[in-house]
């Protein structure tokens, strides 16, 4: 029987998924078993070393935690290893996942499309697999919002980062912006995920800022977060501390654009982020652009 383009297209898509999974689960396997054979006793020397990232990971699940930042200068926990282009390949996707458990990141944010592949390749580990609705301009309609959060959901998102209805937020349309927020919300809940808000900050006054974290926090938003990557400006320490300010200790505040270093992360917790969004995470962590990295 000849099949038709389309029919093959997703058949040779299926066995890629399958392929790289398949990858991916041996590798994991391997990397397991090292670390066992190559494990120490606890011991008083290497107490923190073993029992730390433990503790970070069952903190990451606490809600209570979302507001509150981390004392202990690590920041690989905080970090949403981030891949949005639009040319991204299953191969790059694939590498994305490894570097995230290698690292110990909180989570990798791709687009939809790639949530089912991150879902299954970061299974039976920590990592969180986080998507994007209504991204990058945030000007789709409500039910779509809804229904990409929702999809995204029964694919394996365990969170969901939503781009605002900037243009709403501008004409004071104060309404529409939180039903916008609080349908996603409902959706992100429903299946047990969580959702983060960003703003755009770049194209907001200090005005609209503030009401665009009221409202989210408002609507039942777990995050706000600060730009898509994709806007005229990035996050700045100035605005995750107003946003901190705005939001209180409740619920947490994600930095993300142009965040390169050590340095620029270090600058963003201590200015009140309880989440680091960046494509140069590996960078970040190894400190090999910052001379600043303890």
């Amino acid at each position: 029987m000849k099949l038709d383009d389309a029919t093959l297209e997703q058949i040779i898509q299926q066995i890629t998924h399958e392929v790289l999974v398949l990858i991916e689960q041996d590798r994991l396997g391997a990397e397991t078993d090292r670390a066992a054979s190559a494990a120490s006793p606890l011991s008083r020397r290497n107490y923190v070393d073993r029992v730390q990232p433990v503790v970070r990971a069952g903190a990451d699940r606490i809600a209570t935690t979302l507001g509150v930042a981390p004392t202990d200068g690590s920041l690989s926990h905080l970090i949403d290893h981030t891949l949005l282009r639009p040319d991204a390949t299953h191969e790059e996707i694939a590498q994305l996942c490894y570097e995230a458990r290698k690292y110990g990141f909180a989570s990798v944010c791709v687009n939809p499309s790639y949530v089912k592949l991150c879902s299954d390749l970061l299974k039976g580990t920590d990592v969180l697999t986080c998507t994007v609705v209504g991204f990058p301009l945030g000007a789709t309609s409500t039910e779509a919002k809804t229904f990409e959060a929702q999809k995204a959901v029964r694919d394996g998102a365990d969170e969901v980062d939503m781009v605002i209805n900037v243009g709403a937020l501008k004409s004071r349309d104060y309404e529409l912006v939180e039903r916008d927020i609080g349908s996603v919300a409902s959706a992100a809940h429903a299946g047990g995920g969580i959702l983060k808000v960003i703003i755009e900050a770049a194209l907001l006054s200090d005005e609209e800022k503030v009401a665009a974290c009221q409202l989210a926090k408002v609507a039942g938003a777990d995050f706000v977060k600060t730009s898509t990557g994709f806007g005229p400006g990035g996050a700045t320490a100035e605005d995750v501390a107003l946003m901190r300010r705005v939001v209180g200790p409740q619920i947490g505040v994600k930095a993300s654009g142009g965040i390169r270093t050590y340095a620029d992360a270090q600058r963003m917790v201590e200015a009140g982020a309880t989440r680091i969004g960046a494509s140069a995470s590996v960078r970040i962590v190894e400190g090999t652009d910052s001379e600043e990295r303890p």
